[in-house]
């Protein structure tokens, strides 16, 4: 895929006005305006840099729905935003959220989201990312589970990816193999911003679409069926299956389990009593000594596997316990509406006295994670 010089420019002459038809996530910035506080002031800065994204993200948009139209490469493309119909979002399959954005969902929780996508002659299924980060080092992660995925619901596709970036980003050389890389010259939002600051606003030209066979909705590509909590249940009960060993190694390790790792990032493999992990992370004196302190396999960007603790305290209340790299505890409290909470809640109400597990137990996991993941020569 090779860039355009009307997106490597920024070109706008032929978008029109799209860019200000668009709704943008932009009280508080106005509010700060409204203030009067300084465009050198940190929250002012970290608002603007949000709506700068948005913004970016949208005029990318706009710019690779004609980019695909005249491509001969490119056979299928996904609307979204104001280019699609309004249509619900469906759980297990991808579709138009609330928001107006491609996502992934379960019937209750987003898994994933994607800024575009299309798919290719040569049974290339692209997802796409542009923002105006300087680094892209924490896209990594995120690309990882957004691939593994689509590799799950697409499998007679082969997965890439495209990141649009200013020039000047950092760690482009690092990013997986998979991944194109366009660089356009330095985005500006002022002019959007000006817009929506002023009080004589200019009367809009209508938004300008773009016709082609090649646009199509979201939900209208078959996948693979693909449910999320039935395969973490199915993951967990396997890891515990063996006969003769606390935990399944080959059966961790196995191509298909670890593209599943990539999404999910961990797995659940048991609990142990909060009596014996008082000390060691420090639980604070409420946890009753019968609590289930709920055990992972979190697997990092570097590959490495480590083990990692959940404690739910109320349905919405969940703190991880994982190390840092001086084998330090460091104490998370998670989302209380992420689907980290949903999995730990789930795991937990399946997890009878098979899934426990004592220190003794965790010790040799620990030793046949390191033994897998880090052989000697």
């Amino acid at each position: 895929m090779k860039i355009s010089k009307s997106i490597k420019t920024l070109d706008e002459s032929d978008i029109g006005d799209n860019l200000l038809h668009y709704d943008y996530n932009i009280n508080y910035l106005l509010s700060l305006i409204k203030k009067g506080v300084s465009e050198d002031d940190q929250h002012f800065l970290s608002s603007y840099r949000s709506f700068e994204g948005e913004v970016f993200e949208n005029f990318v948009y706009e710019k690779l729905l004609m980019y695909a139209a005249n491509s001969d490469d490119i056979e299928k493309f996904v609307l979204k935003g104001f280019h699609q119909d309004k249509i619900k979002s469906h759980a297990n399959t991808l579709s138009i959220s609330e928001k107006q954005q491609i996502v992934y969902r379960t019937k209750s929780r987003e898994i994933s989201e994607f800024d575009a996508m299309f798919i290719t002659k040569d049974n290339e299924l692209y997802f796409v990312e542009m923002t105006l980060v300087k680094s892209v080092l924490k896209l990594r992660k995120r690309l990882r589970k957004k691939k593994a995925l689509l590799e799950i619901i697409f499998p007679n596709y082969e997965i890439k990816a495209l990141i649009i970036l200013n020039e000047g980003a950092t760690g482009v050389r690092q990013l997986p193999s998979y991944c194109s890389v366009w660089l356009t010259n330095e985005f500006s939002a002022k002019g959007v911003l000006e817009h929506i600051v002023a009080t004589d606003t200019k009367k809009l030209q209508p938004k300008k679409r773009v016709k082609s066979e090649k646009m199509i909705e979201a939900h209208t590509l078959k996948l693979h069926p693909f449910r999320y909590y039935n395969t973490i249940s199915w993951i967990t009960k396997m890891l515990r299956a063996h006969k003769k060993y606390v935990l399944d190694i080959n059966f961790l390790m196995s191509q298909k389990v670890q593209r599943y790792h990539d999404l999910y990032n961990k797995f659940y493999i048991g609990y142990i009593l909060a009596s014996e992990m008082r000390e060691e992370l420090n639980l604070d004196k409420s946890i009753r000594d019968d609590h289930k302190v709920i055990v992972a396999l979190e697997k990092k960007h570097s590959d490495e596997i480590v083990v990692t603790y959940y404690v739910q305290q109320t349905r919405k209340i969940l703190f991880l316990y994982s190390y840092d790299d001086s084998g330090k505890i460091v104490k998370e409290k998670k989302d209380p509406y992420g689907i980290t909470v949903t999995e730990v809640y789930h795991v937990n109400k399946m997890m009878d006295e098979h899934y426990f597990l004592n220190r003794a137990n965790i010790e040799t996991i620990k030793k046949l994670l390191e033994e897998k993941t880090n052989p000697q020569d």
